[in-house]
């Protein structure tokens, strides 16, 4: 299994949300457990901003994406979150609305909109150390579902095969194409009610495969 699975993600032409440079890594922050958000639930880490081509595209909450409003993407927080992001290297502030998926790259924990980053200084560094502060939350939010991405692909033929692999050992998986990032096939495993259950997922594909690349993400409806 270990090797089959090792030889498959080798294959991999594209990993990743290809949010404004293709990256190498694709490695997540360690994830807090979060069974519902609150205000005052925190991250610390990466962010990162991002802009053309996704400027005019629809992010996936459905509505357009206009970079030069006070949004910003995360893989799990509700859509239409309210968080301060707080740079920590120049101690200035931004508030932001979620409403996008990602970033999927190096550690990052959330990518703002142009506007955001400008409001900060962190246009020209592209990345800046943050903490991240949920500050209000929608109401009557559902519940969630939440799976684990193990790749992401522009060649469907090659995230069938890795979702075949892996359906004979965890179950459930699917390949899928978000609307806001077409031509980019991710593979999913699982179907689990809560981000801590996602994580021991990942944790056990982690340590059954070796691949390392794997992250919790909310499957919000398409």
């Amino acid at each position: 299994m270990k090797c089959a699975l090792a030889l498959l993600f080798a294959a991999v032409v594209f990993s990743g949300c290809a949010h404004k440079k293709k990256h190498s890594k694709l490695i997540p922050p360690p994830a807090a457990p979060m069974r519902s958000v609150q205000p005052g639930y925190q991250e610390t880490g990466r962010a990162s901003w991002y802009g053309h081509p996704y400027h005019g595209r629809q992010a996936a909450d459905g509505e357009i994406y206009d970079m030069e409003t006070m949004v910003a993407a995360h893989r799990t927080l509700p859509f239409n979150t309210w968080v301060r992001v707080y740079d920590l290297d120049n101690n200035k502030t931004v508030e932001v609305r979620i409403i996008d998926r990602g970033p999927f790259v190096d550690g990052r924990i959330i990518d703002l909109s142009h506007a955001a980053a400008q409001a900060i200084d962190m246009v020209g560094p592209g990345t800046a150390n943050v903490r991240m502060e949920v500050i209000a939350v929608p109401a009557g939010v559902g519940p969630a579902i939440y799976v684990v991405q193990v790749g992401a692909f522009q060649d469907r033929a090659i995230a069938e095969r890795v979702q075949a692999q892996l359906a004979g050992h965890y179950g459930q998986t699917r390949v899928m194409q978000r609307r806001e990032n077409p031509g980019v096939w991710r593979v999913l495993v699982g179907n689990e009610p809560s981000l801590d259950a996602a994580n021991a997922l990942r944790e056990r594909i982690e340590l059954e495969t070796g691949e390392k690349k794997a992250f919790a993400v909310r499957l919000d409806a398409q």
